[in-house]
């Protein structure tokens, strides 16, 4: 059998502070009932001064690699995906990896906004591949509620904070990653964009001004762009391995809309059951909706030997991809 990647750990942890739709409609023109209607939300976490992204990534961190039995010094490499790190440097990888102690590790964060996760597990699987023995932390990590415009009701309804993570390593069983697929198109950037903060716009009253610090998103073409693209993707998987919609066990959609996870579902034929859903309790969280959600299906017993998983994503830049696997 070739070497194959497989996820022996999962983790995840979210802020404590909790806001509803109802908290939302007390500073914007929205409702509760728009709000879940149009996107399945019904509250999101958002984090304090010291709920950091770092903090965050390392707490999911910390779980993952207590349910791998890995310690962190044995760790080969960090790699965390994510559009809302502390800082532009060091990266959060590294901050993790200092909190953590894994003191022979490489580290650095992987940019793909919600795709991030996705990629960040292609690009572990190559190394795993290459070498059976490596351990490798992948988390998909986010405060996006400091780059949210809380005037905006068109975005601030839809994102909240969180942090999910895999340990990974490898094996000659017939298991574990069978394919990823990653794709991207730059032409369409401006449709979801957060302008400010870099050397193009850089910090300055102005710009400031402009509100080109926020996440900015038009928002009916994100949606059209984002179903073609997640449909493609899935097929793909499905396609490299073989597969059809009766193949697939459980279906991982990037967490961003409740009709775009249920249209996903419709166009590759599988049943409510067959797609996991937790939208409802964390709103998006880009780079750490996927890994969020697979820990906490793992940390309910619907991850058993054999399962077909099928992972998609669609974020800004734009990108998207899919992943294929056996747990």
């Amino acid at each position: 059998m070739p070497i194959r990647s497989i996820i022996i750990g999962t983790g995840s942890h979210v802020p404590q502070r909790v806001v509803t739709n109802k908290d939302l409609a007390s500073r914007v023109d929205t409702t509760d009932e728009w709000i879940r209607t149009r996107t399945g939300i019904i509250q999101r976490h958002i984090s304090n001064d010291q709920e950091t992204n770092s903090y965050l990534a390392t707490q999911s961190a910390r779980k993952a690699l207590d349910m791998a039995g890995v310690r962190p010094q044995d760790l080969d490499l960090i790699i965390v995906g994510t559009m809302s790190p502390d800082m532009p440097m060091p990266s959060v990888a590294c901050l993790v990896q200092n909190e953590l102690g894994a003191k022979k590790a490489g580290a650095f964060d992987l940019y793909a906004a919600c795709t991030s996760f996705l990629y960040a597990l292609s690009v572990a699987d190559k190394f795993v591949r290459c070498n059976s023995r490596m351990k490798i932390l992948v988390i998909g990590s986010e405060v996006l509620s400091r780059v949210t415009n809380w005037e905006d009701r068109n975005t601030c309804v839809i994102f909240g904070d969180g942090a999910g993570a895999a340990v990974i390593t490898g094996t000659k069983e017939d298991r574990g990653i069978l394919s990823t697929h990653l794709h991207s198109d730059g032409s369409l950037g401006e449709l979801l964009i957060i302008k400010g903060l870099g050397t193009a716009f850089p910090v300055s009253h102005e710009n400031l001004e402009k509100g080109w610090q926020y996440i900015q998103m038009q928002g009916r073409e994100v949606f059209k762009h984002a179903i073609k693209a997640m449909e493609s993707a899935a097929w793909e998987a499905m396609e490299a391995n073989g597969w059809n919609g009766d193949d697939v066990d459980l279906l991982f959609s990037h967490q961003a809309n409740i009709r775009i996870i249920n249209f996903l579902g419709e166009k590759l034929g599988l049943p409510k059951e067959k797609i996991f859903i937790n939208i409802h309790k964390y709103g998006n969280t880009s780079a750490a909706s996927i890994p969020i959600a697979l820990d906490e299906a793992n940390r309910t017993g619907l991850l058993t030997p054999g399962l077909r998983i099928l992972m998609v994503a669609f974020g800004g830049g734009f990108t998207w991809g899919s992943v294929a696997m056996c747990w």
